[in-house]
């Protein structure tokens, strides 16, 4: 049992660690969550349906599904996504258990004497595995957040107790779980499953056929169950941030300001040049300004400025509309591809506020700005090059 157990947290550390390798190989890449993110608790009921060990040759009715061979358990489990297509989770189920089959009494079992349905006999019992789970919607299709299905193959191992018989089993699982999103915090779980135990679990000790193989080699139980999945904690993934989008940004504006310098120096060159009663200057810096816009970017669905390299732009504009007492516009934008249109309204005011808030900062004063918000707009390319806020010189 200690192997197993040391094999079984082996195991999950191992796919916890490849859990992070795959993401990037996910056809919708997303962001690596924390540890306290897309935890989940599941609670259902499940019909169990047992398949002893110890029917080989005994003459009993085959059919699975007969009462004598059921009864209902309860079971619950807490588990955790590492990505949205792997994960695991740890799950208990039991409480009451019936098996065809009566202890020390296999005389009258080989020879008919009893009906089907008197040759079984009911147990109390509890049983724990360590499962790994694997959403084929998210490996296949891509990770979608408004997903209604989930089809999650399963399967793990784990120990169960007998505790009418006192006895001890090992055991492994697979599985199938279908959960069905009602809302982003709960979900209806569909899961069938297959457990396979020692033969003795059930309690009835194998005296009949030994060395038999297959199916009848250990007691089986299949399952059907309906719950719920509850999660908890942060819900869902982030999309991995555009780093070329954002790389090309600060190119740009590094291009901008090297313009600027380059136009100031070719200024002071040619004031060199002249005499003091013919100067007349003119100056490129002033006049960008009041052509182009000055942008300021924001993360996707955020309004707290990406950078705050992007107000080293502002400040010469905002310098310049002191020294020139210029009023100044603000318009705030919001990427059209993201986000409903009420949404990318207000993310676009927001954006404009806090742009707007940083000028007051640097010395202008509120009656200078005016502010306006465009929405979800698709201007630019790439598309998240629309979450920023602009400032120009009015009027």
């Amino acid at each position: 049992m200690k192997k197993f157990l040391i094999a079984l947290a082996f195991a999950t550390v191992s796919v916890a660690g490849y859990a992070q390798d795959t993401d990037a190989n996910l056809k919708y890449s997303v962001a690596t969550n924390s540890f306290w993110s897309n935890w989940f608790i599941q609670l259902g009921g499940q019909y169990d349906v047992f398949y002893s060990g110890q029917e080989h040759g005994s003459n009993l009715n085959s059919a699975l599904f007969k009462n004598f061979r059921g009864n209902f358990e309860a079971s619950a489990a807490i588990g955790k996504w590492f990505t949205p297509g792997l994960g695991l989770r740890v799950k208990a189920s039991g409480i009451w258990g019936r098996a065809v089959g009566l202890p020390y009494a296999y005389a009258q079992r080989v020879a008919g004497q009893l009906p089907d349905e008197e040759q079984s006999h009911g147990f109390k019992f509890w049983t724990g595995q360590g499962q790994v789970l694997f959403n084929l919607s998210n490996m296949l299709l891509g990770y979608n957040p408004n997903r209604v299905w989930n089809f999650i193959p399963f399967a793990g191992g784990g120990i169960a107790r007998n505790c009418s018989a006192n006895r001890y089993s090992m055991g492994l699982g697979v599985g199938i779980l279908n959960e069905f999103n009602i809302s982003k915090r709960v979900a209806l779980n569909l899961e069938l499953g297959w457990n396979r135990w020692e033969s003795d679990f059930d309690g009835v000790y194998q005296n009949l056929d030994e060395g038999r193989r297959g199916w009848d080699s250990h007691d089986n139980v299949l399952y059907a169950e309906v719950g719920l999945t509850i999660n908890v904690g942060k819900v869902g993934w982030d999309p991995v941030p555009d780093v070329d989008a954002i790389r090309r940004g600060y190119e740009a504006r590094i291009a901008d300001l090297n313009n600027i310098i380059r136009d100031r120096d070719a200024e002071i060159d040619s004031l060199k040049k002249i005499k003091p009663e013919t100067i007349t200057i003119h100056d490129p810096a002033s006049e960008r300004f009041v052509a182009t816009p000055i942008s300021v970017f924001f993360n996707l669905d955020k309004t707290e400025i990406a950078e705050l390299k992007d107000l080293v732009n502002v400040r010469a504009l905002a310098d310049y509309a002191k020294e020139t007492d210029s009023n100044l516009l603000v318009t705030g934008y919001a990427d059209s591809a993201t986000g409903t249109p009420k949404h990318n309204q207000w993310l676009s005011e927001k954006r404009a506020d806090r742009v707007a808030g940083e000028l007051v900062k640097m010395g202008i004063a509120e009656s200078k700005i005016r502010k306006e918000a465009k929405g979800g707009v698709k201007i630019l390319s790439p598309i998240s090059y629309d979450r920023r806020a602009t400032v120009q010189v009015t009027k």
